[in-house]
C-alpha cells in the first residue's frame, strides 16, 4: 500500500457519467481519495452517506472526495442517485487504480480467501503527495476524522 510521503499515481478512474477522471487533474489542491469494497452495502454506504454529509465542508475548503470501488459506472449512478450522494464516485473496474494504490488485497471470509478491496482513504496535499493515509478504515467517524486533518493542512 502507498505510504505517507509518496505521490498519487498519476491514474485514470471512469466517473459515473462514463467520463474519464484523472487524478492529475486534481494538482494544486488537496484532494481526499478514498476505497471502499462494493457501493449499496451496508459499510460502504454509511460511509458514503457520512462523506456525502459532510460534502460542503470539504468543498468549503477547495478538497474534493473521490470514492472508488470497482462497480461499473450503472451502479454506481444508481447508488448515488438512491441514497443522494454527493461525494464524487468513480470506477476502477479492471482494478488498475487499486493496484497503483495498493489496496487490492487477498481477504478471508469465514476461512474462504479471495482479492477484494481494502477500505483505505487517502488525503494527498495540493502537490499530490500523500500527507495522510488511513488503512483499514473504520466506518463510524471516519468522515470527520478525515475533515478534521483537511482541517489541519491549514
Amino acid at each position: 500500500m502507498l505510504s505517507e510521503g509518496d505521490s498519487l499515481p498519476d491514474v485514470t478512474l471512469t466517473g459515473v457519467d462514463g467520463a474519464p477522471l484523472r487524478l492529475a487533474d486534481y494538482r494544486g489542491k488537496p484532494v481526499v481519495v478514498y476505497f471502499y469494497p462494493k457501493a449499496d452495502t451496508p459499510g460502504c454506504t454509511t460511509e458514503a452517506i457520512d462523506f456525502s454529509g459532510l460534502i460542503d465542508e470539504f468543498g468549503a475548503l477547495g478538497v474534493p472526495v473521490i470514492a472508488v470501488s470497482r462497480d461499473p459506472v450503472k451502479k454506481l449512478a444508481r447508488f448515488a442517485e438512491k441514497h443522494g450522494l454527493s461525494v464524487t464516485l468513480a470506477s476502477d473496474a479492471d482494478e488498475s487504480v487499486c493496484e497503483a494504490f495498493g489496496t487490492w488485497v487477498e481477504k478471508s471470509l469465514y476461512g474462504r480467501k479471495y482479492m477484494g478491496i481494502e477500505r483505505a482513504t487517502f488525503l494527498a496535499d495540493k502537490d499530490g503527495t500523500i500527507v495522510k493515509l488511513w488503512p483499514k478504515v473504520k466506518v463510524k467517524g471516519h468522515a470527520a476524522e478525515v475533515l478534521a486533518a483537511v482541517k489541519a493542512l491549514g
